[in-house]
């Protein structure tokens, strides 16, 4: 139905699409996740033609809706939009508002368009509003009236910029089980959201975004069970990180201690935690550098915000060498104190072969 061939989107200080090309099936409900600034609404808003792509191609049921001698209001009867800030008509009933688009540009009858305004609202929720004004409704009725509105089109493509994100969390849910009820319809739909678990219930594909384009696609099982790439898991099990580069015997000790205990304030790291997160990373550097007379270490500390669990995953360079296996070390034997595990692998061919991985203790 939707194929983007190397779609980009620069603006002079920023580029938040770089590269992307994918197709959508008929009948896709996607969910479009991902860190705020990675072009996720950019990209709804180039497929809606609201904004003008840099460079790249988008066709429509095989029509090329970039090219310049393309009707695009015509193509734009086919894709319905639902923005953040509803943009109801404050001068307008509900059902005028609904009945307008239908009237105007598909030339339906006053009493055709009424009956389908109304069908519209009850299935929504909301016909006893048919003859209020927008300023008379709540956030989450509005959201659901403009859901209405572009329903009133019948478009072949629904686009869904963070519908609930303007919303009170206690008006979320009614537009979203509003949502989900459209989900079943079979309609095309795509859904920019940053609630993983409105996502995962309701998509049958999810895009998570990040360096320019669309970095992982997979079903939601795939993208919040078992994520292939790095950035992904990262995203999808809310961990802060942080890592710290060692490539001489003459580091920064003191500097790399202050930044790990700026990392745990910043993120709110209980106290006790934060200082195993500081001593296992004293314990793993005094294990690792002092054989090695060029050191070349990347340290990754990785805290999951959900389950409040911290993990620090150590690389170096030299021969190999597994650390927990050395039963008589004495700063070992305090390390495995702090730590609830300690895995040791060996990548054959790589500069920084060592790799070790603990989790930290957290009672």
């Amino acid at each position: 139905m939707i194929k983007i061939e190397h779609l980009k989107k620069a603006y002079p200080d920023v580029t938040p699409l770089e590269d992307v090309s994918v197709e959508i099936r008929d009948g896709d409900v996607i969910s479009v996740i991902g860190p705020s600034g990675t072009g996720k609404s950019t990209l709804l808003r180039c497929i809606n033609q609201l904004e003008k792509p840099t460079s790249g191609k988008i066709w429509l049921d095989g029509q090329e809706i970039t090219d310049p001698k393309c009707d695009i209001n015509r193509v734009r009867r086919k894709m319905g939009m639902v923005f953040q800030s509803f943009n109801l008509f404050g001068h307008k009933t509900v059902i005028e508002n609904i009945m307008l688009a239908p009237m105007d540009l598909l030339g339906k009858s006053k009493q055709e368009a009424y009956d389908t305004g109304m069908r519209l609202l009850r299935t929504v929720g909301l016909a006893e509003k048919a003859l209020s004004y927008p300023d008379e409704l709540s956030g989450g009725q509005k959201q659901r009236i403009a859901i209405a509105r572009t329903l009133a089109m019948d478009p072949d493509v629904i686009l869904l910029d963070e519908p609930t994100s303007a919303l009170d969390p206690t008006m979320v849910g009614e537009v979203q089980a509003v949502i989900r009820d459209l989900a079943r319809t079979g309609k095309t739909m795509m859904i920019v959201t940053h609630e993983m678990n409105f996502a995962r219930a309701i998509s049958s594909r999810v895009f998570y975004m990040d360096e320019g384009g669309i970095y992982e696609d997979g079903t939601p099982e795939q993208i919040f069970d078992h994520p292939r790439r790095e950035n992904t898991r990262r995203f999808v099990r809310r961990l802060k990180v942080l890592e710290l580069n060692i490539a001489s015997r003459d580091y920064d000790f003191l500097g790399m201690a202050g930044d790990i205990a700026a990392w745990c304030a910043r993120n709110q790291i209980a106290p006790k935690l934060a200082s195993r997160i500081q001593l296992v990373f004293e314990e793993l550097t005094g294990l690792l550098i002092p054989p090695l007379d060029a050191p070349r270490l990347q340290a990754v500390c990785e805290y999951a915000e959900q389950t409040e669990q911290a993990a620090w995953t150590l690389t170096c360079n030299g021969p190999r060498r597994d650390v927990s296996a050395d039963k008589d070390n004495l700063a070992l034997a305090v390390l495995r104190g702090m730590t609830e595990s300690m895995e040791y692998s060996w990548n054959e061919g790589e500069e920084m072969g060592n790799k070790v991985r603990v989790e930290v203790r957290r009672g």
